[in-house]
C-alpha cells in the first residue's frame, strides 16, 4: 500500500499580515541548539546585519536579545510599506551567509516562531519580558548585565 506524504500544516499568517506599521515578536532558532552567541565579536556582527535589514525594510526594534541558541526580536514597521517578514528573512539570509563564511558550523532552523502584537498589548511589558529571558535562564542577577542587547528605540542605560 501505497503511503501519502505527509505535508506541512501551514502555520504562518499570509504575507500582508506582515507589512506595515504594526508590532511583531520574533523567536529564530538555532539548528540542534547550538550555543552560537557566546561572543562579542559574533553579537556585534549579528547586530549589525539585523540593523542594517531592518533599515532596508522600514523596520524599527524595541528590542533585540541574542541568548546562546536562539534569538528574540520585537520588530515595529516605520511606514505602511514596512515588510517585517521580509526583514527577517533577509537577516536569516544575510547572517547565515556570514556564519558560513566564518566557518561556523551553526545554522539557523529552517522557520521562526513570531506573534504579531495586537493594538491593545503593552509593548513594554513585551520588551520586559524579552530583557527578562537571561535572568529566568539564571545567566545573569539582573537583565542590565546581559551584554546581548539593543534596540533602535530606546536607550537601556536608561531603563
Amino acid at each position: 500500500m501505497k503511503q501519502c506524504p505527509i505535508l506541512e500544516q501551514k502555520h504562518r499568517l499570509a504575507r500582508e499580515f506582515y507589512i506595515g506599521e504594526i508590532i511583531c515578536a520574533f523567536t529564530i532558532c538555532i539548528k540542534d541548539k547550538i550555543k552560537l552567541f557566546l561572543s562579542k565579536e559574533i553579537f556585534d556582527s549579528m547586530t549589525d546585519v539585523l540593523l542594517e535589514t531592518l533599515s532596508k525594510n522600514d523596520c524599527e526594534a524595541h528590542i533585540y536579545l541574542f541568548m546562546p541558541d536562539h534569538c528574540h526580536l520585537l520588530i515595529e514597521g516605520k511606514t505602511e510599506n514596512s515588510d517585517l517578514w521580509q526583514g527577517i528573512v533577509d537577516f536569516k539570509q544575510r547572517s547565515g551567509y556570514w556564519l558560513y563564511k566564518q566557518n561556523y558550523k551553526a545554522k539557523w532552523q529552517k522557520d521562526f516562531y513570531d506573534h504579531i502584537l495586537r493594538k491593545n498589548e503593552d509593548v513594554t511589558k513585551q520588551v520586559n519580558y524579552i530583557l527578562g529571558n537571561p535572568v529566568r535562564k539564571e545567566m545573569v542577577d539582573s537583565w542590565k548585565d546581559f551584554p546581548f542587547k539593543g534596540s533602535t528605540i530606546y536607550n537601556f542605560d536608561e531603563w
